[in-house]
């Protein structure tokens, strides 16, 4: 049984583990014995030859981009890849039937605040990891993880899990910190630490670098961790100067700082062992048109071995925002636009804004290989929007309206290696003129596309032909679902909101599709929730379904609502709460040998699928 498939943004690696390996070469390579055309000069990735043409690189395309106050921000970056599932445990006897993370793609497992191998749930909340025995139903074990520097709401944790290891993923929020020191340490607050879980879940390995944890995956016993930092150079804007005056000072930072200002810092312990190093200037690469306002670093780790070792970092100089994987290939998707102002946000694109992709070759062993770059106009809303299918890669983006284009329309573009170059082999184009794209789902030959603005055209795509891709179908509904969910025998599930004829949200909105018929695309039914939402629109890995039972677990305000999805219709069973979980959020759930088991910074909660009548409780303190 699996848990199924997922959403964001992407908000994230196996994502960039396209660089992950020894680094790039001095210079790129491409596929022996293919011709290889010279790509965009806007769009191609080159390696830096030497430090010092590193640093005039990064310094002149920084000098480029600063503004009165500093360097333009950046967002987060989401991820999604292909790959193997999570590991099995070693015992001879078989693990009872359990779910797994609601991922993007079947194989790949992403971080999550919950795993399960089903002979064990472990959690990551409020900074302690917990192991809790799904058959006593009794916890066994918990280690304490916080940073004694740093309060623990500030921190966002998650975890991959292989066999008795679990590796646990940090990163400092958004949040205020009391004081400047504290503030400074955000930089390189980003934590990794490995637990061995045989028996008292014990600390054995961490690891921390310089910057920003974007996202993980993890592939078989291999998990690649993706890191955005900013440069490290100390602007003081003066409030009382021009804006001229204040770019002059900014420029004149940059202009003394040293190579190390791009290059992130790393430390690593195992047991009493400590190390540290910086990313080398040879595992630096960037694409023509660089900013220089960020750094990806990725990092690999083998959770079979002994210790987390250095990560073997490899560093791109780019503004990434989506990478995308397949057993063969990965795709790293970023945007470009004639200013910061034209930068994607959560909430819509911006003018101008195209998307930018490199493809890299993983067939092999080792070091993924540079095969080709190219670009599309638009922005993604998130991973949902990328799909490799028979070699060709589909991409659904949103134009924004520019001059002389008064409206918005996307668009789903296949595209195909070409040399050294990532060329268009056809397009489908106008798609809800007016509207933005608020889902996507690829399934094979086929594409399902929501776009709104107040009513939710369910676009159906026939993409069997690559040079002549169509729509075949149409679904005019109120509303719109922001994740699309496929069900076995062609039908679909949506979560998203309801709205009225003006566009204005009523509320949650579950809706049961029937696209068996790419030309006639049929709600079957509707589930509402008046002036409710549910995280699983922006967080796919709330989302849990049973293919086998047809239930649906589903997180609604602050408990999970159980559903019941037929052939036909949706049903409800009934929900489920926390004892004191007061404001914090119950947005997780997963099945363990015919149990459901939900988890909040409460605790667990064991339950009956079918009623949701409570048959433990766990609290966590």
């Amino acid at each position: 049984m699996t848990r199924g498939t997922h959403l964001a943004a992407a908000g994230a690696l196996a994502a960039l583990a396209l660089l992950a390996g020894s680094g790039l070469p001095p210079t790129v390579s491409t596929v022996p014995d293919e011709p290889t055309p010279p790509a965009g000069p806007d769009t191609r990735l080159v390696a830096f030859e030497s430090c010092s043409e590193a640093l005039a690189g990064l310094r002149a395309a920084a000098t480029n981009a600063v503004r009165p106050w500093g360097l333009p921000g950046g967002d987060r970056t989401t991820f999604v890849t292909l790959a193997s599932g999570s590991a099995a445990r070693l015992d001879a006897a078989p693990a009872p039937e359990h779910s797994s993370t609601n991922v993007h793609e079947v194989g790949v497992d992403e971080p999550d605040l919950v795993k399960t191998d089903g002979w064990r749930i472990v959690t990551v909340s409020r900074g302690v990891l917990r192991v809790t025995d799904p058959a006593t139903r009794q916890t066994t074990g918990r280690v304490d993880l916080a940073d004694d520097s740093t309060p623990d709401r500030y921190w966002e944790r998650s975890l991959l899990l292989h066999g008795d290891r679990a590796l646990v993923l940090s990163s400092p929020t958004g949040a205020v910190y009391r004081t400047a020191e504290q503030q400074q340490a955000r930089i390189g607050a980003s934590r990794l630490t490995l637990v061995d879980l045989t028996t008292t879940p014990t600390v054995v390995g961490s690891y921390s670098i310089d910057g920003t944890l974007i996202d993980a995956r993890q592939t078989g016993a291999t998990a690649r961790v993706a890191i955005r930092s900013a440069p490290r150079l100390d602007f003081r804007p003066d409030p009382r100067a021009s804006d001229a005056e204040r770019v002059a000072a900014n420029r004149a930072v940059i202009a003394a700082a040293g190579i190390d200002a791009w290059l992130p810092a790393y430390r690593w312990t195992a047991g009493q062992q400590r190390h540290g190093g910086r990313v080398g200037c040879d595992r630096l690469s960037r694409p023509a048109d660089t900013t220089g306002n960020s750094v990806v670093t990725v990092l690999s780790f083998d959770l079979a071995a002994e210790q987390l070792g250095d990560g073997d970092p490899v560093s791109v100089a780019a503004d990434a925002t989506t990478l995308y994987g397949t057993a063969n290939n990965l795709w790293l998707a970023g945007w470009r636009g004639p200013d910061e102002r034209a930068r994607p946000t959560w909430w819509g694109g911006r003018s101008g804004a195209s998307t930018v992709l490199h493809q890299f070759d993983t067939t092999g062993p080792g070091r993924p290989r540079y095969l080709a770059s190219g670009s599309v106009p638009g922005w993604l809303i998130n991973q949902y929007a990328l799909s490799e299918w028979q070699g060709d890669l589909r991409v659904a983006t949103t134009v924004d309206s520019v001059p002389g284009r008064p409206t918005s329309e996307s668009a789903v573009y296949v595209l195909r290696r070409q040399g050294g170059t990532v060329e268009q082999v056809g397009v489908v184009a106008g798609l809800g003129r007016g509207e933005r794209i608020r889902s996507v789902r690829f399934l094979g030959g086929t594409a399902h596309v929501v776009t709104f603005r107040q009513t939710d055209p369910l676009y159906t795509l026939d993409l069997t032909d690559p040079a002549a891709p169509r729509v075949t179908g149409e679904l005019k509904i109120t509303g719109y679902s922001a994740y699309l969910h496929p069900l076995p025998d062609g039908r679909l599930l949506g979560v998203g909101q309801e709205a009225d004829q003006r566009g204005r949200t009523q509320g949650l909105q579950v809706s049961l599709f029937d696209v068996r018929d790419p030309a006639r695309p049929v709600r079957l039914d509707q589930y509402h929730v008046p002036r409710a939402r549910s995280i699983v629109e922006f967080d796919a890995h709330a989302f849990l379904y049973h293919p086998e039972t047809g239930l649906v677990a589903l997180p609604v305000d602050r408990g999970i609502r159980l559903l019941r999805v037929s052939a036909t219709g949706i049903g409800e069973i009934g929900n489920v709460t926390h004892p004191g979980a007061g404001g914090e959020s119950l947005d997780r759930s997963l099945l363990v040998d015919g149990t459901l088991w939900t988890v909040s910074p409460a605790g667990l909660r064991a339950s009956d699928p079918d009623s949701g009548r409570s048959l433990a409780w766990l609290p966590s303190t």
